[in-house]
Parts: structure tokens; C-alpha cells; sequence
């Protein structure tokens, strides 16, 4: 089962990685989205850092111009009937989820690989909206996508085994290293991620430490490059919430439950980088 074209739905911060990479990688690629304009502004977002990689000596000027043809756009989400993989990278909403899994599953060839980048939803609910759920298969990069090395397989109840070797086939031919993890709310990353960011708000909430001081004293004292709290406002609060959430209702353990703090900043739209404010302001 070799996969030769990539279709990438949403192209947001992940939707913009998988897509770079999967051309920088030689797959004929398909971004798409509903919005041409954050359409043009991936594709100008992607143009950027090849230049950047270019003058670092990580790449050279024949690469960019394989990947950048090899890269199209589209706004029309039935150009990717003939994908042989697409990626679902949407927001982490099940309901969004669910209908862009619907919706491929009429579209495309009962062939296509159906893979979520979901970082919490479990594979079989998702696969359980398809008419093919043995096609349906969970493939987690991590953020940013050309830097970070991991890919996280996850298989459903119902998928097939040579689905699930493609997708690892795919993600090594992308230079990436591929683990294997059981479908269970958060998978392994932020089964084990979260919980501990969630804290550290718990820790802000309950007036342990500052902002800064708690950030540092993770950094200082764990030797990790960006502290919790910096981290969460990377991954964007609104995600943190949503992942926390799903362990909540996925393990049932009040371990899990979201801290006030976080719920109240997403509700005041205080989501992080992607919004020039969070934990910290981004001006």
C-alpha cells in the first residue's frame, strides 16, 4: 500500500507543517481550507522558512523548487477524491472532526487513508463516521511539524494492519521517528504532557508562584527549554482546554479536571501565541 499523494486538510500551524514537509518529502501534496486567504498566507508562511533553511545550509535552491512544486492548494474539498493519504489537521472539535470524516468518507475512494493529527479524540469514534473505518488511522506530529521528529501511530479498534504500516511507511519517508500507542484519551504525549501543564496552572491559580518563577524554576530544575506555562501558550490554551477535557470525560478521574484558570482564560479569549495573549502577552 504505497502512498503517493497526501491531501492536508486545514491549514493552520499543524495543517502548514504536515504540508511542508510532506513536499520537502517528495509526496505529490494538497493543502486545504476554506479560507484562500490563510491559504495564501501557509503558502507564504512555508516559502519563508525554506528561505530560512536555505540560508542556514539545511537545504538548497533545487529542493525548494521540487517541494514548492509539489505543493498545490485548494479550497474545494472534493479535489482530494484521489488522494492515496489526507491528514485531517482541523481544530480539536469532535463535532468538526466528525463532519470532515463524513464528508471524505463520501468523497474519496474506499482505498484512501483517512488519518486524524487529533492530539486526544479517540481513532475509533472517529473512524465510526466513515463507511470505512478499517481505512481510519491516527497519525500525531508534534508542533512545530519540520522541527519535531515524533509521529505518534495510533491505531482503531477496526483498522487494518497494512493501513497502519503505511502511515508508518509515511511518516519515515518524512524523517520522522514512529511510535506505536494504544487508543486511549491523550494517547502517550499528552497523557503525560497535560496533566503536568495543568498543574502548573493549578500552581498559578493557587498563588504558588509566579508566572515567571514557576516557568524557571521548571526550566532550571528539569533542564526543559521552555517552561510549562510558556508551553501552554505555544500549544494555545484553547487546545490545552480541550485535550484536558477529553482525559476528563475519556478516564473519568477528577485528576484530570481543568483548572478554573485555563477555562477562564479561553473564555476571555486569551488563547496564547496564536492571539498575542495568554499566560503572557505577545506584542
Amino acid at each position: 500500500m504505497k502512498v503517493k499523494k497526501i491531501g492536508i486538510i486545514g491549514a493552520g500551524q499543524m495543517g502548514r507543517g504536515i504540508a511542508q514537509v510532506s513536499s520537502q518529502s517528495g509526496f505529490e501534496t494538497l493543502l486545504f481550507d476554506l479560507n484562500e486567504e490563510i491559504l495564501q498566507d501557509s503558502k507564504n508562511r512555508i516559502s519563508a522558512q525554506l528561505q530560512k533553511d536555505l540560508s542556514k545550509g539545511k537545504t538548497s535552491e533545487e529542493a525548494i523548487t521540487k517541494a514548492k512544486s509539489l505543493l498545490q492548494t485548494t479550497t474545494d474539498l472534493k479535489k482530494m477524491h484521489d488522494m492515496g493519504l489526507i491528514i485531517e489537521a482541523a481544530t480539536e472539535n469532535k463535532s468538526i472532526k466528525f463532519k470532515i470524516f463524513k464528508d471524505l468518507s463520501e468523497i474519496c475512494s474506499p482505498k484512501t487513508i483517512l488519518a486524524s493529527n487529533t492530539s486526544s479524540i479517540s481513532i475509533t469514534e472517529i473512524a465510526a463516521q466513515t463507511k470505512n473505518p478499517t481505512q481510519v488511522v491516527g497519525m500525531h506530529f508534534m508542533n512545530p511539524v519540520p522541527v519535531m521528529k515524533l509521529v505518534e501511530g495510533i491505531s482503531g479498534l477496526e483498522t487494518s494492519p497494512e493501513v497502519f504500516k503505511a502511515v508508518e511507511e509515511v511518516a519515515i519517508a518524512m524523517g520522522k521517528t514512529f511510535v506505536k500507542v494504544r487508543d486511549i484519551p491523550g494517547f502517550a504525549v499528552n497523557r503525560v504532557l497535560m496533566p503536568m501543564i495543568n498543574e502548573a496552572i493549578f500552581a498559578l491559580y493557587e498563588g504558588i508562584s509566579t508566572k515567571e518563577d514557576l516557568d524557571t524554576a521548571m526550566k532550571l530544575g528539569t533542564n526543559v527549554p521552555m517552561g510549562p506555562l510558556e508551553l501552554a501558550d505555544f500549544i494555545g490554551l484553547d487546545t490545552c482546554l480541550s485535550i484536558m477535557e477529553v482525559l476528563h470525560e475519556g478516564l473519568g478521574d477528577s485528576k484530570y479536571r481543568p483548572c478554573p484558570l485555563l477555562k477562564q482564560y479561553v473564555a476571555a479569549s486569551r488563547l496564547g501565541r496564536k492571539n498575542k495573549r495568554g499566560f503572557y502577552d505577545y506584542p
